[in-house]
């Protein structure tokens, strides 16, 4: 049998990242299996899916990479068939109806847990005639007795007893079919082979076996994903910091990055911490996932981000850059190639968002110097050094970084000063601060207006604060 996984979210809010773990899990199963990957929207919820939800849960999947061979196919648009397949239990007397009030479910409830008796449906309805006509839901019939056993591929064996299972609700009064009733029609007919999902989902494992059984189906293998905790041990949610995966992007990770870090979430291969996409499709094996939840760690993610923009094609660096240039206001067309920036920045940045950052000065002429750097670098005795280099660089016709690196030390030679109580000034300067890439870079970045006008705004800047200083 070919390998057929599913990554099926319900449309309520953002793509989440351990959403997005469990739907690499699936992709990179199925990838490593030459099997296929679908897409399901499980929308059925009418009140909370929104259309906004599914776009936001496809740009999560297209930023991530995570291709999908079929989909995305929406629930709601399957109602006749999950409707036949009800009717069909409902001919066997596999499913029945029940008008059941809610303050009777209720009081059932409160007694049970006052008996401190598991609360289930006491089935009151199974063998009562009631009018179609009438509100009611309704229910699959459970078998009474006997166990299920889930061969779970990451928790192993887990029994449960059908005594502790109830008469679930199938079909709501509303006509419209519940989660674990379309979940099941849905992987029948979309022949899924293994499930993966997090295991707040494995309670409904022995519920949708036993209506697998009853379509006399045979169940999918199923693996169960542990959650994702806060560095707290809480469940992880916004109150952590980020969790959606676009988030994660307008922080300025790469999608690669964050792939690496989910793959590590819950799943090792000795103590290697690095994987490209292929090495995981190789490597990963779903049997080897953790059965404990794992912890989010955000200074471990910024380092395999940080790897991964020091060592990945610049090309590729300055094409997601250019979004987050863009978001700080700068049109990277109207300077340098954004290659050549990324090229110098590469080993600077843990983000693509501090990139962006401190690269600002290369497209536009800052506001204020950094306050250390100017009082520490533009000094009434950095004038002379600023006005020496800024005759040189002014004269200069090859505007490249070797023929400026020589005008700097020609400064520091006339003046015999070392090199740095040249271009420290001359960074700070041009850059506003005291770190930049070398200044012989900084400079063929910048281009030589930009360069000329902000070491004369620098050498008034001194000047005021002399006068300032004297007054």
């Amino acid at each position: 049998m070919s390998v057929k996984t599913r990554f099926a979210p319900s449309p309520t809010g953002y793509l989440h990242v351990g959403g997005a773990r469990t739907a690499l899990f699936s992709w990179l199963h199925a990838r490593k299996h030459g099997g296929r990957f679908v897409l399901r929207i499980e929308d059925t919820d009418l009140e909370r899916s929104t259309i906004e939800s599914v776009n936001a849960i496809l740009e999560g999947m297209t930023w991530l990479g995570l291709e999908y061979d079929e989909g995305p196919i929406h629930q709601t648009h399957r109602f006749e068939r999950y409707e036949e397949v009800i009717q069909g239990l409902m001919d066997k007397g596999l499913a029945y109806r029940c008008n059941c009030s809610r303050e009777r479910i209720d009081a059932i409830r409160e007694e049970q847990m006052r008996l401190k008796e598991k609360p289930r449906y006491d089935g009151h309805c199974r063998d009562k005639t009631i009018d179609p006509n009438e509100p009611h839901v309704i229910r699959f019939r459970n078998p009474d007795d006997g166990d299920v056993v889930v061969n779970d591929l990451i928790r192993g064996r887990v029994v449960y007893s059908n005594t502790e299972l109830d008469d679930l609700i199938i079909r709501r009064t509303d006509g419209s079919p519940t989660y674990n009733m379309t979940v099941v029609v849905d992987d029948l007919d979309m022949g899924i082979t293994q499930v993966i999902r997090g295991d707040d989902h494995l309670n409904n494992t022995p519920r949708q076996i036993n209506i697998l059984n009853a379509l006399d189906a045979e169940p999918p293998q199923y693996a169960h994903v542990p959650m994702i905790l806060g560095d707290d041990g809480a469940r992880l949610s916004k109150r952590h910091g980020a969790v959606s995966v676009m988030q994660y992007r307008e922080m300025g990770i790469l999608p690669e990055a964050l792939l690496n870090y989910l793959v590590r979430l819950g799943w090792s291969h000795g103590d290697e911490e690095l994987f490209s996409i292929d090495q995981m499709v190789e490597l990963f094996n779903i049997e080897d996932v953790n059965k404990s939840a794992s912890s989010f760690n955000t200074d471990k993610l910024l380092w395999i981000n940080q790897h991964y923009i020091k060592n990945d094609d610049p090309a590729r660096i300055a094409h997601l850059l250019s979004y987050h240039m863009g978001e700080i206001g700068i049109d990277p067309t109207t300077g340098p190639s954004l290659v050549e920036v990324v090229k110098a920045q590469q080993e600077r940045a843990n983000t693509l968002v501090e990139m962006a950052e401190i690269s600002a000065f290369i497209y536009r002429d800052f506001d204020e110097y950094e306050e250390k750097a100017a009082k520490k670098h533009l000094r009434p005795v950095a004038a002379e050094p600023l006005r020496k280099v800024r005759e040189l660089l002014a004269a200069q016709q090859e505007w490249q970084g070797e023929a400026l690196h020589a005008c700097v030390e020609q400064a520091s030679e006339a003046l015999e000063l070392k090199m740095g109580k040249v271009a420290q000034p001359l960074r700070v300067a041009v850059v506003g601060r005291a770190a930049s890439p070398g200044i012989d870079v900084t400079l063929e970045l910048v281009g030589k207006a930009a360069t000329l006008r902000r070491i004369d705004r620098a050498l008034e800047f001194i000047a005021q604060r002399a006068a300032e200083t004297q007054g």
